[in-house]
């Protein structure tokens, strides 16, 4: 199977946090990211206007360092080629751990792990899908 046309980059990061409103404060009020919409109260994504970054909070306190990264994205152009990378990656016999799914925001995405067990999300999300950059 062909390899599906490249991602337009990585512009979606998602962690979770131990204290979402100090985050959400820090990212916003220090760093000047805009709210791009928050989904409840334990999600928020945040944006500089080209890109998405989740703050979740965290389920359970992770002890020492409170930073943890969630999962990663790779932005597609399209709607549709969430679909096109999922039948490739599951070909190459990728480990899928969650499947297509539209999102409440007309996003799209799928969740794949690398080799050391990272979730790498293949995302479409019209806030950000689609631009291009010199």
């Amino acid at each position: 199977m062909q390899r599906p046309p490249a991602f337009n980059g990585m512009r979606h990061i998602a962690l979770q946090v131990q204290d979402l409103e100090a985050s959400e404060r820090f990212y916003t009020e220090i760093l000047g990211m805009s709210l791009l919409r928050r989904a409840h109260e334990n999600l928020v994504y945040l944006t500089l206007g080209n890109d998405n970054f989740s703050l979740a909070r965290a389920k359970e306190d992770t002890g020492g360092d409170p930073q943890r990264l969630d999962h990663f994205g790779f932005i597609v152009d399209n709607k549709e080629d969430v679909d096109v990378w999922y039948d490739y990656l599951v070909a190459q016999g990728i480990k899928v751990s969650r499947e297509p799914h539209d999102h409440g925001d007309g996003g799209r995405s799928f969740y794949c792990l690398d080799p050391d067990g990272n979730s790498v999300q293949p995302l479409y999300h019209p806030s950000v899908s689609g631009q291009t950059f010199s």
